[in-house]
């Protein structure tokens, strides 16, 4: 037994998961920092999936009765314990995830961001008073719980995009029923086991929170069941144009949360020491491995020689090693698939006519991780590897001569999550938040298109799916909208002045 198995074990106890494990397990949890088996665990049968989501439809019909602001009590618990157990699930994050330190710090603390949101929330869930034409009448909306809600996650945020969808669920007046990623099983386990401490603080129905182990054959049952009137579902671009078809079939409402290619213009007025800090935490962060990861620079040409100059200084001194110590900035892929992705498109780029500035290779780690030098390509122009995804740390230059050219560059993809432009120009930059600039559901200013605040909705446009969670409206994708029209008069007038007598 490893240290790292040691260690998670130990986590999982203290965090009221118990020995999740069975000898003759079908999925094998591994850690990415080392390879390490931590596990074993048996998946549901579809069967037995269809019961969790039964139970799940009768815990959401006792739930939806329960007045908002006395379900905001469950999330402000949920919230409390998460606070409590910060550190011990921000390091099983690191664990299983691969994420440094502090990443797996603030992975948590987003979770405990979107309860506080939540709880305030659970007394703002208003309609409408609207004016009618008829008098004597009042015309009005309200907004009323769902139903039991889907969550499909992926493996690079394991806990927070949880989080975001079940405590505005939960306040909504929601059911729950997760489907995390098969590489981050324990994460999932430990959540529940908390969301459960927290039922039963609450007196919450039993069912209200559940999660489902498997593949996707475990996921296809949620996506399919009737019972199930929202899916929200977060990963690559491939799996959401499955995923959509299958429940638009049945009529039911998606949230797709899909893939990005985020961009970042830096223009002649930016402030490079501003933007290389801003550049080299988007493009690395978590081994490159987030959605809202820089994987596009487009410069202009003349700072181009500098900026490259400054990044390949900043990338040839990150800490690249075990995501645990407290130095390290560069963690690890989270498997081979991933590690020989990113050999592929490095070499792809090469073939195109790019030139390796730095990094491209394994990185000489202790153990059996896949550890990278992340790589910075300066390439002639956007070809197809660089409209593709790559989920690793792997950062495209491109040059442009002026800005009408660099916004068409940075909107040439087929995806559109987060996007940024690094410039003290207040014309670019307004420009660049306006209608004809980026394309993107996130546009930023001298920040990266990586690291999204809870207040502020997430999603993006194209082939990101268009979904919203976290902050802002977000909420209302988890309710129904209820319009109402009131006669208090003794007449009985039609709308359009309609006659029927």
């Amino acid at each position: 037994m490893t240290d790292t198995t040691t260690r998670t074990q130990e986590i999982l106890a203290r965090l009221g998961v118990g020995d999740p494990f069975t000898a003759d397990g079908d999925l094998v949890s591994r850690s990415p920092i080392d390879g390490s088996e931590l596990g074993r665990l048996r998946s549901h049968t579809a069967e037995e999936a269809a019961d969790v989501i039964g139970r799940a439809q009768h815990a959401f019909e006792q739930w939806r009765t329960v007045p908002a602001p006395v379900r905001g009590q469950y999330v402000r618990e949920l919230g409390e314990l998460l606070r409590e157990h910060k550190d011990d699930l921000g390091a099983l994050v690191s664990i299983e995830a691969g994420k440094i330190v502090s990443e797996g710090l603030g992975e948590v603390q987003e979770m405990i961001d979107i309860c506080d949101l939540a709880v305030g929330l659970s007394r703002q869930l208003h309609g409408l008073t609207i004016a009618t034409e008829r008098p004597g009448h009042r015309m009005m909306e309200q907004w009323h719980p769902l139903g039991v809600i889907g969550v499909i996650s992926a493996f690079n945020f394991p806990v927070a995009v949880w989080s975001w969808n079940a405590a505005l669920a939960f306040v909504c007046g929601d059911a729950v029923v997760w489907k995390p990623s098969e590489k981050t099983l324990l994460t999932a386990l430990a959540c529940q086991a908390l969301a459960a401490e927290a039922g039963r603080r609450a007196g919450v129905p039993d069912g209200l929170s559940a999660v489902l182990v498997g593949d996707r054959t475990v996921g296809e049952v949620l996506v399919d069941d009737p019972r199930v009137p929202l899916v929200s579902a977060t990963g690559s671009t491939r799996m959401g144009k499955e995923v959509a078809p299958r429940v638009a079939a049945r009529l039911g409402r998606t949230l797709l949360e899909l893939g990005g290619n985020n961009a970042a213009i830096v223009a002649p007025s930016a402030d490079l020491d501003l933007a290389v800090r801003g550049i080299v935490f988007s493009a690395v962060g978590t081994a490159g491995q987030r959605c809202t990861s820089l994987r596009r620079i487009i410069v202009h040409e003349s700072i181009k020689d500098d900026l490259v100059a400054r990044l390949k200084a900043a990338y040839e001194t990150l800490p690249i090693g075990s995501p645990l110590e407290a130095s390290t900035l560069v963690g690890p892929l989270v498997d081979e698939t991933a590690f020989t992705a990113f050999g592929a498109a490095v070499a792809t780029a090469q073939g195109d006519g790019g030139e390796l500035v730095t990094g491209g290779s394994r990185a000489d780690v202790d153990g059996a991780g896949f550890y990278v030098h992340p790589a910075i390509v300066d390439m002639p122009k956007q070809t197809e590897i660089v409209k593709a995804e790559t989920f690793a740390p792997l950062l495209y230059v491109l040059t442009y001569a002026d800005f009408a050219e660099a916004v068409v560059l940075h909107n040439e993809v087929a995806q559109g999550l987060s996007s940024s432009i690094f410039t003290l120009d207040l014309r670019e930059a307004e420009t660049f938040m306006s209608v004809v600039g980026s394309d993107c559901g996130i546009a930023n200013v001298n920040i990266g298109p990586s690291g999204a605040e809870i207040g502020g909705a997430f999603g993006g446009e194209k082939e990101t799916g268009g979904g919203r969670e976290s902050g802002s409206d977000a909420w209302r994708a988890y309710m129904r909208r209820s319009t109402n029209t009131v006669n208090y008069s003794t007449e009985l007038p039609l709308a359009q002045g309609v006659e029927f007598v």
